[in-house]
Order: structure tokens, then C-alpha cells, then sequence
């Protein structure tokens, strides 16, 4: 059977497939979301390159949500199908998608009616501020369908089906490709375009994460009110903590786009710029977490806690080629990337320090991530949320700010970095500890 095959075959290949795979879909989403920030750059506004830099915080919280809701369920179905109940992983498919895309709306709509006060808090103002509040009303809503997508594709790696999970994002990427120039260039939608061509993209992907699953994955069960609240608890026990765990990064960014806002608006555009480059750059750290995450469960539900052990560190020996390979190249383009996008001044300043030593700290938080999706499936998801909360609060603000204070805004990147570099380790250790202490209970 499928299942078995991936859990007896070699550990390092199937995690170098499973996030090389998972991180094209990823990397054709972000690329097209780079594209999207040189179609705005080439309009040669800083403001309105600011504005995407203010949304795509918020934007980032938002996913977060979907993100940790994922996290849960392919816990859950990539449980079942280790244990080989195909029944129980259709059922556990069913019902987290649909709780999944119930909670996002809810979500979603909290976060649109909270956009005026979040967007002050992040520090835009003036037309900076009023152009943010417009893109984000208009993408806000469209969430949901994007979580529906995230959720169904980590439902197929979970099944193993590493490629089609890969085409979730790819064909959202194609839409998002086709629908940006025609409505920011062509039609001179400005960020009016990119949040339409944002809708057809998540139109899509939310269409392609549920048609495999019904076609070729075993389908749907039917659902009732009284079993989606039973589903509620132990989706919670894993989706919960997650979520907490996945809120912190954008919280964490949110407060260093406030401090950087206060070097400027060409501060913000830098550090926009850079964080456009980082999800393309490392999409396969990215795409790791969440392909170490059914490895992990697979091995669990076989009760081959030796293979977990070995799952762990296969990952971060590929994190840390992944991080050295991506360092270089960008380090090499530094000049090239920057022309692309028009950065001069203190935009080009950030530019360039991003793309020199910084990205190596990135490996940093490849630790973390690895380190939260073991414990998110080995039952100690509440430990990654306070390690993700610790790295984005004091392991972020202290040094963000004294960086702040010694080199002005690419002080506050600095400093973060090293607040990773910090917590990386503790994500680590921490995680070796209940490896070893399930590994005592089997």
C-alpha cells in the first residue's frame, strides 16, 4: 500500500522529496507574489510599495490562522493512515476541512472589521495608511477560500501525494501570474488589480485542494452537527496550540514593521522588499515544516520512534544545505535584485543587508520550525507555541530595539536575527527532550 511504502523507505529522501515538492507550489506562489511587488515598485510610488508592505503583515496573520488549522488535521488523518484505518482518515479529512473553513470565516471577518485599528497600530498613515486599509478590505475575505486550500493539500502529503499537493499552489500560482499583469498594468488597477487577481488565485486553490481528495484520495463522509463537535476536541488538542504557535510570527513581524515604520517610508519598502524575497528564497524551509509533519505522524501511528529520532535531524542537516546553497545565491544577486526593484537610499541599504550575512541566521528559524512540528505531532504542541511566542516577544522586541538604537533600521533586523539564533537552539533542545520522553512510553 501507499502508506506503508512511505513509512519504510529511506527518511532523508522522503524528506528531501516531500519538501522539495511541497516548497515548488510554495515557491510558484511567492514568486508570483514577488512579481507582484516589481509590477507595484515599477510604478515607482513609495507608498504604495509600503502599503504591501503593511498588508502583508496582516496578511500573514491571517494565513496563520489556516496554517495552524492545517497542522491539526494532517496530524490527525497522517495518525490514521500510519495506523492503517483508511475509514478514520476519511472522516478526520471531512471533518477538519469543513470545521477548518467555518473557523477561517469567522476568523476573517473579525480580523476585516478590526482592519482601521490594526493597520494604525502597525504605524502607516496618511495615504499610506487609507491605500492599506483598501487593499486588505478587499483581500481579507478571500481567506477563507485560501485555507481551504492549505488545509486539502496537507491532507494529501499526508496521504503521501506530495505532487499533487504541490499542484494546490502551482495552479494557484498560474491564476495569481495570468490575472496580475492584466490588472495592475494593464488595466492600471493598482492594488485594486493585485487584490482582484489575489481572488482568482484563491479561487483556485481552493478548488484544486478538494477535487483530488474526492476524486482519488477516498473521497468525503457525510457530517453532522453532533459529529463536528465531537471532531472540535481533538482537532483543538493540535490545531490550537499550532495556531497560537503559527499567530506569533506575524505578531512578531507586526511589531518590527511598527519599529522599522519609524525610519520612514523607504524603511518600510526595504524591509517589504526583503520579506517578499525570504518565503522565495526558503521556500524549502518553509515547505520542511510541514513535510516533516506527516513523516513524523506516519512513523508515530507505526509506533517507530527510532525513525522519528532519525526524521529530526535528517531535516535539520537538510535545513542547514538549503540555508548555505540560498545564502550564496543571494548574495550574488544582491546588486541584480536591487536594480529590479528601483531600491535606492535606505531601501537599497536593507536590500543589500538581507541578502548578505543576515539570510545565513535564517537557519535559525528552520530550527524552530522543525523543532514545532515534532512536537506538534509527538503531543507536546503547547511546547512549540511558547518557543514561537518567546522567539517573537523576547526574543525579538530587546533586541529589535537596541539594534534600532545602534544602527537605525537595519539595526532592527539585525537584531531579530539574533533573537532566532537564541531560540533555535532552545527549539531544539527542547524538542531532543520529548522525542525522548515518548520514546520511554512505547
Amino acid at each position: 500500500m501507499a502508506q506503508a511504502k512511505f513509512v519504510e523507505g529511506n527518511l532523508f529522501r522522503h524528506v528531501t522529496v516531500m519538501s522539495l515538492t511541497a516548497s515548488v507550489g510554495l515557491m510558484a506562489i511567492f514568486i508570483v507574489d514577488l512579481v507582484n511587488m516589481v509590477y507595484i515598485s515599477w510604478l515607482k510610488d513609495e507608498v504604495l510599495t509600503a502599503a504591501v508592505g503593511y498588508a502583508g503583515a496582516v496578511l500573514f496573520f491571517a494565513t496563520a490562522f489556516g496554517i495552524g488549522l492545517s497542522i491539526g488535521v494532517s496530524a490527525l488523518v497522517a495518525q490514521a493512515i500510519g495506523a492503517r484505518d483508511l475509514p478514520l482518515a476519511r472522516q478526520r479529512t471531512t471533518e477538519g476541512l469543513v470545521l477548518s473553513a467555518v473557523l477561517s470565516v469567522l476568523f476573517s471577518a473579525v480580523v476585516w472589521i478590526l482592519l482601521p485599528q490594526i493597520v494604525a497600530v502597525l504605524g502607516a498613515k496618511g495615504r499610506t495608511a487609507e491605500e492599506t486599509l483598501w487593499f486588505l478590505q478587499l483581500v481579507i475575505p478571500g481567506q477563507p477560500l485560501l485555507t481551504v486550500g492549505i488545509v486539502g493539500a496537507a491532507v494529501m502529503r499526508a496521504h503521501g501525494a506530495a505532487r499533487r499537493a504541490m499542484m494546490v499552489t502551482v495552479w494557484g500560482a498560474i491564476v495569481l501570474a495570468l490575472l496580475d499583469p492584466v490588472f495592475i498594468l494593464w488595466a492600471d488597477l493598482e492594488l485594486t488589480g493585485a487584490a482582484m487577481a489575489g481572488w482568482g488565485s484563491r479561487l483556485a486553490m481552493a478548488a484544486l485542494g478538494l477535487w483530488p481528495i474526492w476524486r482519488v484520495l477516498g473521497g468525503f463522509t457525510p457530517v453532522s452537527g453532533r459529529s463536528l463537535w465531537a471532531a472540535m476536541a481533538p482537532l483543538f488538542v493540535i490545531s490550537g496550540p499550532a495556531i497560537l504557535t503559527q499567530l506569533a510570527t506575524p505578531v512578531g513581524q507586526a511589531m518590527v514593521t511598527r519599529m522599522v515604520a519609524g525610519f520612514g517610508e523607504a524603511a518600510v519598502a526595504g524591509m517589504a522588499i526583503a520579506g517578499r524575497l525570504t518565503p522565495v528564497a526558503f521556500a524549502m524551509i518553509f515547505a520542511l515544516a510541514g513535510a516533516v509533519g506527516p513523516i513524523i505522524g506516519q512513523n508515530l501511528g507505526a509506533g517507530r520512534m527510532d525513525r522519528v529520532k532519525r526524521t529530526f535531524w535528517d531535516a535539520i542537516l537538510f535545513c542547514a544545505l538549503v540555508i548555505s546553497g540560498m545564502s550564496l545565491l543571494l548574495f550574488l544577486l544582491r546588486a541584480p535584485l536591487a536594480e529590479l526593484f528601483h531600491a535606492e537610499g535606505v531601501t537599497r541599504d536593507i536590500l543589500y543587508l538581507f541578502c548578505g550575512p543576515l539570510s545565513l541566521s535564517f537557519f535559525f528559524n528552520g530550527l524552530i520550525f522543525i523543532a514545532n512540528a515534532t512536537c506538534n505531532n509527538l503531543g507536546a504542541a503547547f511546547q512549540s507555541t511558547l518557543v514561537n511566542w518567546g522567539r517573537h516577544t523576547l526574543g525579538t522586541l530587546p533586541f529589535a530595539w537596541w539594534g534600532a538604537q545602534v544602527w537605525g533600521p537595519q539595526g532592527v533586523l539585525i537584531g531579530q536575527s539574533f533573537g532566532g539564533v537564541l531560540f533555535g537552539l532552545l527549539a531544539v533542545f527542547l524538542a531532543l527532550r520529548v522525542i525522548r520522553r515518548r520514546s520511554a512510553t512505547m
